[in-house]
């Protein structure tokens, strides 16, 4: 899922193609897209034939695809992206409200960037897509680390820290856990956000620390979010981190550009989630 951003995305206004067989869905998309991101161009297609004509005539800065369309499957709509010679790299997302029953049983390949759950909600999917094509310079948040490299630690904490996030770094899953033990007996979580390696020297794995979060602290995916950066590209390993409780993965080797996108969403969404319970 490494990713290499089109210049355009940096100069002129984003040029967004959605794709999706529903008309109230494309309509839905461009409509909080363009509050999101008024100076977006939102250009909408309800197949894979519309969606080819309209590659043909120009690059777009971002694509997302539902998984089923009209007339083909999405992912052989995203391969024809890839495959095109004069359409240069665009982050091509996967929307689908089908992901743990379908996306993460298959391999997404070369051909697909990233994924987005629809039941996050279309806000979201605005929020998650100006991450990509606005990315935040700086962001607030506490990250509570796990990675046992000195060099990989010192090369992402200094990414993290250049964006503004305050990072705890720990080589283990069993300092992890004192961490979050001290700030639990206080009556805090610990941290806005867990990064953490799925593959540690000590004992426990990254997996440990994901299911200890989730089960013997109870803190759910909005209260406490959970990235896992992992070199295993197998569907079947991945799919078992996210059933495990897991926010999302990310793939190593890390690309900074897709882990602050990555990151940034699940913090927006994380405090949105606790802003709407405070309030109800």
């Amino acid at each position: 899922m490494s990713a290499s951003f089109s210049s355009r995305v940096m100069g002129a206004a984003p040029r967004v193609l959605v794709v999706d067989g529903s008309k109230v869905v494309r309509q839905l998309i461009a409509r909080v897209l363009k509050a999101e991101l008024p100076e977006a161009e939102v250009i909408g297609c309800g197949t894979g034939a519309e969606a080819h004509e309209l590659l043909d005539g120009g690059a777009f800065d971002f694509i997302t695809i539902a998984l089923r369309l009209p007339d083909m499957d999405g992912l052989e709509l995203a391969r024809h992206v890839r495959e095109s010679a004069a359409q240069v790299y665009v982050p091509i997302v996967v929307v689908s409200g089908d992901v743990d029953d379908r996306l993460h049983r298959r391999t997404l390949g070369e051909h697909v960037t990233d994924y987005f759950d629809k039941s996050l909600g279309f806000q979201a999917l605005a929020e998650f897509i100006r991450g990509y094509v606005r990315p935040q310079d700086q962001a607030e948040g506490d990250v509570l680390y796990v990675e046992d490299s000195r060099v990989v630690a010192l090369a992402t904490r200094r990414i993290l820290e250049k964006h503004g996030l305050t990072v705890h770094h720990v080589v283990s899953v069993e300092d992890a856990l004192a961490l979050l033990d001290t700030a639990k007996a206080r009556g805090a979580v610990g941290a806005d956000i867990v990064l953490t390696d799925v593959s540690l020297k000590g004992e426990l794995t990254g997996g440990d620390l994901l299911e200890r979060i989730r089960r013997d602290y109870g803190y759910g995916k909005g209260r406490l979010p959970v990235l896992v950066m992992t070199g295993d590209e197998n569907p079947v390993n991945q799919a078992a981190l996210l059933r495990a409780g897991a926010n999302d993965l990310v793939e190593k080797p890390i690309e900074e550009k897709l882990l602050m996108t990555k990151l940034l969403f699940q913090l927006r969404v994380s405090r949105h989630l606790r802003e709407h319970d405070e309030a109800a």
